[in-house]
């Protein structure tokens, strides 16, 4: 039986990734129901094409060409379940915008991802990164995630435990292709207390007490903050965040402390969490710009395609600030996005 797949060759990626990069899929679908999702992975297996989940492309960068089926996941709505007291679920199709999403459950009056405003990417996305901002992460609200197990091509419903979520990483993450998400329910609460312990927050808030604010409020003031700190995608092409926070031992912390006093860093039950973007600065690179690429002149964490630059541009930047990082401090950075295509 067919579900109406409209299956396009060459087609441009430029616009769905945020980064910007120009490349093409050998073949192109949109994905709007579970169906339809098993009707394109059963053609591309016919086919021996590999494929591609692709959402809104903002923790991705393209090294080039994709030789293969790109399913982009249209799958559209929003519900509330489990209406119970002051607390409700949010349940999200894997298609929604993320920061639609915030903005909808503040408005609301529903607490619990207000701190996550625009966080670029679709619902769908959140899971596999453990997307997190401001002293809060996705895992700390969500219920469930539906998913397609793409082995036995059955609809699955994964708990809190099975997705065995950590900093910036869960179990989609560390098992591509395992499972592609459908949904997600996300448990809020009109009276959980808000999450204003960070420093940029605390400042742009000024006096004004905890009791006093809205979500919405709250999504609002992230929102500024994130404005003045981060680049647009839509005007300069970013992924966000390039580097991940680096976690180190306490042994290393101390001997890198000894030698720069001033290292910035957060202390972790089972080590401590370094600021990445300190580390990259002090190397130097914060403001630098390239022919094509460079590293944001506010956050040295985001690199920027400011002029039309490839995978291979960004990449190789990309390479340079690690390796400065490492010879100056002793410290690796992990890349937080995906690599499409080898290099």
């Amino acid at each position: 039986m067919s579900y109406g797949l409209h299956i396009r060759e060459q087609v441009s990626l430029k616009d769905l990734n945020t980064m910007a990069i120009d490349v093409n899929a050998k073949q192109f679908v949109d994905i709007e129901n579970a169906d339809q999702l098993v009707e394109a992975l059963d053609i591309a297996a016919e086919r021996q094409l590999e494929t591609l989940v692709l959402g809104g492309g903002s923790n991705l960068v393209f090294a080039g060409d994709f030789d293969g089926l790109v399913l982009h996941i249209a799958i559209r709505g929003r519900r509330w379940e489990k209406i119970d007291g002051d607390s409700a679920v949010l349940a999200l199709s894997a298609g929604e915008i993320w920061h639609d999403a915030v903005l909808y459950a503040a408005r609301s009056g529903y607490r619990g991802i207000e701190n996550l405003a625009l966080i670029p990417g679709t619902a769908g996305a959140a899971p596999v990164q453990n997307i997190g901002a401001y002293g809060v992460e996705l895992c700390d609200t969500l219920e469930s995630v539906t998913a397609l197990d793409c082995v036995s091509r059955k609809v699955v419903t994964l708990d809190t435990e099975a997705c065995q979520f950590a900093y910036r990483d869960s179990f989609f993450k560390r098992n591509p292709g395992r499972y592609i998400i459908l949904e997600i329910r996300l448990r809020l609460s009109r009276s959980a207390p808000l999450k204003l312990g960070y420093r940029d927050l605390q400042d742009y808030l000024g006096d004004t007490e905890s009791i006093e604010l809205t979500p919405l409020e709250v999504a609002e003031a992230v929102m500024a903050v994130r404005r003045r700190k981060l680049p647009d995608p839509d005007t300069l092409p970013n992924t966000g965040s390039f580097f991940k926070n680096p976690v180190i031992g306490q042994a290393q912390f101390e001997r890198l402390q000894k030698s720069f006093p001033d290292v910035v860093f957060y202390p972790l039950a089972d080590g401590v969490k370094l600021a990445a973007a300190w580390l990259i600065d002090q190397a130097g690179w914060k403001g630098f710009r390239n022919a094509r690429v460079g590293i944001h002149n506010r956050q040295a964490l985001v690199l920027i395609n400011h002029s039309h630059g490839n995978g291979a541009d960004v990449l190789a930047l990309a390479e340079e600030v690690r390796g400065s990082v490492q010879k100056k401090f002793g410290v690796g950075l992990e890349v937080e996005p995906g690599i499409v295509g080898s290099y």
